[in-house]
């Protein structure tokens, strides 16, 4: 992948997860996202904002991903899969699930990865799920590897770094154990997974050390919207 500006801008799924949040402001989050010379992957907006986000969005290329279960990843199953279900009938085309991350910590594995099945079958066969695994809560490289390589399993399209809502986001130790996860059960598993790096990538520079370590790891070619997406907020701005 050459890294022009508008390679990277291809890979951005444009966020806005605030509570200052209005119709005023994801109009101009959508407004930001199509350009000229191309168009970000995405954008990331609550629940609310969908239907909103679709309207401002159609006929462009550019996905409308939300949240669920969100950000500190505790509501129960079903109230979860219900949303999800209805942010799918909005016109929502990617979701960002928090993984049950506490649970997880607490042993709780086994109904952590039914979660996630639950997730991605209430998303369909369409609906893209990124499994945000809040690396910075786990912390401990192993327990993110077998944390990755369980929701994978459960049936995740992408792994997650994080929500951005906690002091610790993404690092490049950490992705680098996901992307080595992430191409261990590419093989296995025969279906393309992705990586989304987010949580703490303020500048192009520190955006650009991701881009670097994916295609070392994966290969230029794998660094594209459908494998490779980077969580922005603030980054837009600057780029």
């Amino acid at each position: 992948m050459k890294n022009s500006h508008e390679n990277f801008f291809s890979l951005l799924d444009l966020t806005s997860l605030n509570e200052t949040d209005d119709i005023s402001s994801i109009v101009l989050l959508c407004s930001k996202a199509v350009r000229k010379s191309g168009h970000v992957a995405a954008i990331c907006v609550y629940p609310q904002f969908v239907k909103q986000g679709v309207r401002a969005l159609e006929n462009t290329n550019v996905k409308v991903a939300t949240v669920a279960n969100f950000p500190q990843g505790t509501s129960s199953v079903a109230t979860v899969t219900a949303a999800i279900q209805e942010s799918v009938q909005n016109g929502a085309q990617e979701i960002d699930v928090v993984f049950p991350y506490m649970s997880y910590l607490a042993g709780e594995k086994k109904s952590a990865q039914d979660f996630i099945r639950a997730c991605k079958k209430a998303c369909g066969e369409t609906i893209l799920l990124k499994v945000i695994l809040e690396t910075g809560a786990l912390q401990d490289l192993k327990i993110i590897a077998e944390a990755s390589q369980d929701t994978l399993l459960a049936g995740a399209d992408f792994l997650k770094t994080a929500t951005g809502k906690i002091a610790v986001g993404a690092t490049l130790e950490v992705a680098d154990v996901m992307l080595h996860t992430i191409k261990t059960m590419s093989v296995e598993l025969q279906r393309p997974i992705g990586l989304k790096v987010s949580g703490g990538i303020r500048t192009e520079q520190v955006a650009m050390q991701y881009i670097k370590l994916a295609e070392e790891r994966m290969g230029a070619e794998w660094v594209n919207p459908q494998h490779f997406r980077i969580g922005a907020s603030r980054l837009f701005d600057e780029i």
